[in-house]
């Protein structure tokens, strides 16, 4: 079959130029939140997942599948609870590789202040946003939109920022001044709950109970926090895309609004938001220990302190999802 110039040159014309939407929305540095607050009614190109993704989204949320629930309560006191405790992590980590946590020490007006925070970083003026907005992976405070833009599939319905806060933390006057506080208190309650679970996993696996923390497991800590606005077409994308954590060990803060599933057994399964308590995923570096392997894909285990979900559909995720 032969074309002639014409039609060549007009099917050039309306293929689609991903690359240009990326960098323009990059250059933006509104985020996804610029698009929301700019009124769209539908998303652009760029964020619409393949239907192969979106039709497996739309068939995979009945399950009887309900995740494991460790409770810390009286951890400290009594040495035959200390040992159920860990005997659960061990069940918990090797069958589903992630469990709710309850009674672990963190107050609930410092959890409640860390959605606030990051509530107001988002909220602040575009202006006082973009100037935080960088790619450059090597700083301690990022603020961006999808840290792999442009070389994801599909862009995913979200904004994030993150700050290394270990082994070396920021200047504080480098944080953002609305979350500043808290970001710190928050941050050394988390580290301070990672040793614990270090402890935990070490005992778990039938080693000396500092054994993980000796290894320097603990010694990082990132906190990302994510936002993810309401969506017009949340049938067409996701906040973010399947995947695993990169990392020893992931506590994650929910807000009440869900949309966090995780794998198992080929299944995913719903985690509802529980008031007070923290997710826990064990990444792949613990998983990929000679120490311990999980019985599915996903995994969870130690360390940098993470705040990421495994998959955040959006029919049911409107709002923020922090750390």
């Amino acid at each position: 079959m032969v074309s002639s110039t014409n039609e060549v040159e007009a099917g050039i014309k309306t293929e689609y130029d991903r690359l240009s939407e990326l960098k323009a929305f990059d250059e933006s540095k509104a985020g996804v939140k610029g698009l929301v607050d700019a009124g769209i009614s539908e998303i652009p190109q760029m964020f619409i997942q393949p239907p192969h993704i979106v039709d497996y989204k739309s068939k995979s949320r009945k399950t009887d599948y309900t995740i494991p629930v460790v409770d810390l309560q009286g951890i400290d006191r009594d040495p035959n609870i200390c040992k159920q405790i860990v005997e659960q992590v061990k069940d918990a980590s090797e069958r589903w590789g992630f469990f709710q946590l309850v009674n672990h020490g963190i107050p609930v007006s410092i959890l409640e202040e860390m959605e606030n925070g990051v509530r107001r970083f988002y909220g602040q003026d575009v202006e006082l946003k973009k100037k935080m907005y960088t790619r450059d992976a090597t700083k301690k405070v990022v603020y961006n939109s999808n840290f792999d833009l442009y070389c994801g599939t599909a862009t995913n319905w979200r904004d994030t920022f993150y700050c290394l806060m270990a082994p070396n933390p920021p200047d504080p006057e480098e944080l953002p001044a609305v979350c500043r506080e808290i970001l710190m208190e928050y941050s050394t309650h988390i580290m301070k709950l990672g040793c614990s679970l270090f402890g935990l996993l070490s005992e778990a696996l039938g080693l000396e109970k500092n054994h993980l923390i000796d290894m320097d497991c603990a010694k990082g800590l990132g906190v990302i926090c994510h936002y993810y606005p309401e969506c017009p077409q949340p049938e067409l994308t996701l906040g973010t895309s399947k995947h695993s954590d990169d990392d020893f060990l992931t506590i994650l803060l929910q807000d009440q609004i869900g949309g966090l599933q995780v794998l198992h057994q080929n299944e995913w399964v719903d985690v509802p938001p529980v008031h007070g308590a923290l997710v826990v995923n064990i990444g792949d570096l613990l998983q990929a220990s000679p120490f311990f392997i999980p019985s599915n894909d996903w995994g969870i285990l130690i360390f940098w302190i993470k705040l990421e979900t495994v998959k955040c559909d959006y029919e049911h995720s409107h709002g923020y999802l922090p750390l």
